[in-house]
């Protein structure tokens, strides 16, 4: 049986996620994903190298969840699943999904649209390797969909976070 980590902080942005996981990361893909730092987070459960992407805000949209009433109901979006493995990133097509949470739609075509070749990555998970080749069509993708933040939230973090503030290293 696998020792449960409640040290580790199940969210995260993604400046924290470059300082853990962004050792083998050239300096280009850095600056990328902290791109998305400021529109998204990173959610993870037990295992620490496998996160949700998902908007800052928690958005929630309109959603038919096949019911017998056809209730509409409101679920946040995940933008993917980003998957850490012997250095290496990836990008998943699944996500948790429950009663608050849903794939957003993008991530089947961004994930169809990657022309590297799927890997079995964990039990029950497969991504495409997310690289130089594929960085900036991954980032653009996934900033074309994800909102921007209210004027309200940007005025809370400007003081905290901004992309050109963060250094970073090769």
């Amino acid at each position: 049986m696998m020792k449960k980590n409640y040290k580790m902080k199940r969210t995260i942005s993604m400046k924290q996620f470059v300082v853990e996981f962004g050792e083998g990361l050239s300096k280009h893909m850095k600056q990328r994903l902290l791109e998305l730092g400021e529109r998204c987070i990173l959610n993870r459960r037990d295992e620490s190298h496998i996160l949700d992407l998902r908007h800052i805000e928690h958005l929630k949209y309109e959603c038919c969840c096949g019911s017998e009433d056809d209730a509409v109901i409101k679920k946040e979006y995940a933008y993917g699943q980003i998957v850490v493995k012997e250095g290496n990133l990836y990008l998943s097509q699944d996500c948790v999904e429950n009663e608050d949470i849903m794939l957003s739609p993008i991530v089947a075509e961004l994930y169809s649209s990657m022309a590297t070749p799927e890997e079995q990555l964990e039990e029950g998970i497969v991504g495409k390797m997310i690289d130089e080749s594929n960085i900036d069509h991954v980032i653009d993708s996934i900033l074309k969909v994800c909102p921007k933040v209210s004027a309200e939230h940007m005025a809370i973090i400007a003081k905290y976070i901004t992309v050109d503030s963060v250094k970073v290293s090769k």
